[in-house]
């Protein structure tokens, strides 16, 4: 296990710098790295040859030696020859919170899809620094920031650089053709998509396997959770289908974070682009972190930069059994609940079928006997209320969609 010292520089005057160090913290316990000291510096000014002061360094440098630490770990993004400088004068390897998380991503990502994405991501963090990182990555013998390009001990060059990146984002572009004609298959069928976005850690995996499990339908197919930062980057597809026949596919996507690096929010466009195609997204909130706020922000902020926009949102306030005091919800429509109780989830899909579905009707159908296997398809794909015999054939009075409204019109009563 690695041995950290976290450096943070206040730059912001925000208010949240506490928070930005333990969440730090958090993403180096993702990477089983042991953090054995914070360090924090309020500075004016970034200064070119060690982003903070020298005094700072010598601090830092002592920490280092007399705590046995391997690493340091920096809140803010550094330059190449930062890094460099820090490492002479430190003596152990630097990097920042960027390499940290694009280090995280390459270690969690299991598809094809999330390995090209994360080398992309690291090619173009790479570019900007070659002559700093070519004299970091050289002492290493893999590790902490080393894997996909490093790991593969690449010149660092920027001309390979570069035909490695268009080579990977070749292969990247026709792995989501591929999703792209999935994905238009799911629109072709006219079921309704939800997509189930908000920080990481908050319960989205853990709202998905609750919806399967309630609904008595795909139980081995649970997706993986744990209590840690980006425990999983794939995006999980389900199809959900109700105990009244209603049906809709939900999706949980990658799990954001305050400043997360710009290159891997444009790598992973690809995957996230199925948020924009939803009918409605869930958001979920981590009432429990003290700084909930603030990731409802940074998670809108993503969602924007994405292009997001004009998709209605449900609110769930998650964790309140986790909590003392009562939450006032900021975002409406929005529900405050555990989603490890059974009545939270049954809140949850109260809410997501009053939204999902407003916009169906109740209609009565009056269906010849000749035409009995239009009955059996309600019966099967529908929520029926009720259903009698007439002289005339089966008088049905069912839920349907506009969509369906529509095309079964001739038979409404």
């Amino acid at each position: 296990m690695y041995k950290a010292i976290l450096v943070g520089a206040n730059l912001k005057s925000d208010g949240l710098m506490d928070y930005y160090m333990e969440e730090l913290a958090s993403l180096a316990v993702a990477r089983d790295i042991e953090v054995l000291y914070t360090m924090t510096q309020s500075i004016n000014r970034i200064t070119a040859k060690y982003y903070i002061g020298s005094g700072k360094v010598e601090e830092i440098s002592t920490f280092a030696k007399n705590l046995d630490a391997d690493i340091v770990i920096f809140n803010n993004e550094l330059s190449g020859s930062q890094i460099r400088n820090l490492e002479n004068e430190i003596g152990v390897r630097v990097i920042d919170r960027t390499m940290l998380i694009l280090d995280i991503f390459a270690v969690r990502a299991k598809t094809k899809e999330a390995m090209l994405q994360v080398e992309i991501a690291q090619l173009e963090y790479m570019l900007p620094r070659l002559s700093g990182l070519r004299e970091s990555l050289g002492r290493q013998q893999g590790g902490i920031g080393s894997r996909g390009p490093g790991e593969k001990k690449l010149e660092l060059d920027r001309r390979r650089i570069e035909a490695d990146r268009s080579r990977l984002r070749k292969e990247l572009s026709d792995i989501v053709k591929a999703r792209k004609i999935q994905r238009k298959n799911r629109t072709k069928s006219s079921i309704k998509k939800i997509a189930i976005v908000g920080y990481t850690n908050a319960g989205k995996s853990t709202l998905l396997n609750a919806l399967i499990e309630c609904t008595h339908r795909d139980i081995d197919k649970k997706v993986y959770v744990e209590d840690m930062l980006f425990a999983t980057l794939e995006t999980s597809t389900r199809h959900i289908i109700l105990d009244n026949n209603k049906e809709f596919i939900a999706t949980d996507t990658v799990g954001f974070v305050s400043d997360l690096p710009h290159n891997l929010v444009e790598s992973f466009k690809s995957t996230l682009e199925e948020i924009t195609e939803a009918d409605l997204l869930i958001h979920i909130v981590d009432t429990s972190n003290t700084f909930y706020e603030n990731q409802i922000e940074v998670t809108n902020k993503t969602l924007e930069e994405i292009g997001v926009r004009d998709i209605p949102v449900i609110y769930i306030y998650n964790k309140y059994d986790l909590i003392e005091e009562e939450i006032k919800p900021l975002h409406y429509p929005s529900v405050i609940v555990s989603l490890l109780e059974e009545q939270g989830i049954k809140k949850v899909l109260n809410i997501i079928e009053k939204e999902l579905f407003k916009d169906y009707e109740k209609v009565l159908l009056l269906i010849p006997y000749n035409e009995g296997e239009l009955v059996s398809y309600f019966n099967e794909n529908t929520h029926i209320i009720s259903q009698k015999y007439t002289n005339e054939g089966t008088l049905i009075e069912l839920e349907l969609s506009n969509i369906l409204k529509s095309k079964y019109s001739k038979y409404i009563k």
